[in-house]
């Protein structure tokens, strides 16, 4: 009989990201999946609560953390995939992988030209980069690697027993589906990837790396909206933008005309330069202190007006 993964949901309620820990029943062998780093935007400061939460059910539940696993370098919080790395070691348990799609080179490229990170900085950051398709144990129960483009170019989900852990290729189905206008992203690929995920069988779960409930939706028994999951036949026969029948070029022009409109993540810049490191924190200057680039904006005829001649 195959072991059935035991699977542990924990909603950070700041940036809406359901972060997971999924464990062999017997073996006690676990990875976690999408771990949030607080971070306070006004004061600039990093804490580490929702993390040390992540590490309490850990010890709780006597599990072996032997990956770190990441959909996508993420635009809306930092990953606390380092910091739990560093902690389980410092704790003396093994030292677990941290891992993401190989196409994170990609990313990675695109956005130390953005910001100026210096190469040397996102040499080895990952312990590992999976191929497409590639398979991996979680104690023994077999794990695999799913290329979910669109959101992002590097998107993976992992599918491990009969659940799909979907990062943001696809929300549920009151929500419907994330941006693709990230560079490198794509409405057709996400497309593309939402019918990957359909075509599952129909009672597989799809654990979701976000939600954002609307009003209409009822409260489950201990009064909460935010539900991590549904089914593939949930998903295909409700979602709201990707429901079977949904053609192609009809969600291409909605997701694109809405993207259009959106406003940038809130942690943004933040996110993007702590996570193509692996959530590394970038070299400190001389004082020690350490910074991340923040792009200011402005109107172009202010802009032309400040770079002027000077008076």
């Amino acid at each position: 009989m195959v072991n059935k993964p035991d699977i542990y949901a924990c909603f950070e309620a700041v940036t809406a990201t359901w972060q997971y820990i999924v464990a062999d029943p017997q073996t006690r062998d676990a990875v976690v999946i999408d771990s949030v780093l607080d971070f306070n935007p006004a004061s600039n400061q990093i804490s580490t609560d929702t993390a040390d939460g992540l590490l309490g059910l850990i010890l709780e539940y006597n599990l072996t953390v032997t990956r770190i696993l990441e959909t996508h370098a993420h635009a809306d919080h930092l990953t606390a995939a380092t910091y739990l790395q560093q902690k389980l070691v410092s704790q003396g348990r093994p030292r677990p992988e941290i891992c993401i799609g190989e196409r994170i080179a990609e990313v990675q490229a695109t956005f130390a030209s953005k910001y100026k990170i210096n190469g040397s900085q996102l040499v080895n950051v990952f312990d590992k980069l999976f191929q497409d398709n590639e398979e991996f144990m979680i104690g023994e129960i077999r794990a695999k690697v799913l290329h979910l483009p669109g959101h992002t170019p590097d998107h993976v989900g992992y599918l491990i027993g009969e659940n799909v852990f979907t990062g943001d290729s696809i929300f549920n189905p009151d929500v419907g589906s994330a941006r693709a206008d990230f560079p490198g992203g794509s409405a057709t690929a996400l497309y593309s990837s939402t019918q990957t995920l359909l075509g599952l069988p129909e009672t597989y779960r799809l654990y979701v790396g976000h939600d954002y409930p609307p009003e209409a939706r009822s409260k489950n028994d201990i009064g909460e909206k935010h539900k991590p999951y549904t089914t593939v036949k949930e998903q295909r026969e409700g979602n709201k933008h990707v429901k079977e029948g949904t053609k192609e070029e009809e969600f291409v022009k909605f997701r694109s005309e809405r993207d259009a409109v959106l406003g940038e993540p809130r942690l943004l810049h933040q996110s993007l330069q702590f996570n193509i490191r692996a959530g590394k924190l970038p070299e400190a200057t001389e004082s020690g202190d350490i910074f991340l680039r923040i792009p200011v904006k402005a109107s172009k005829e202010f802009m032309n007006l400040m770079r002027g001649p000077k008076l």
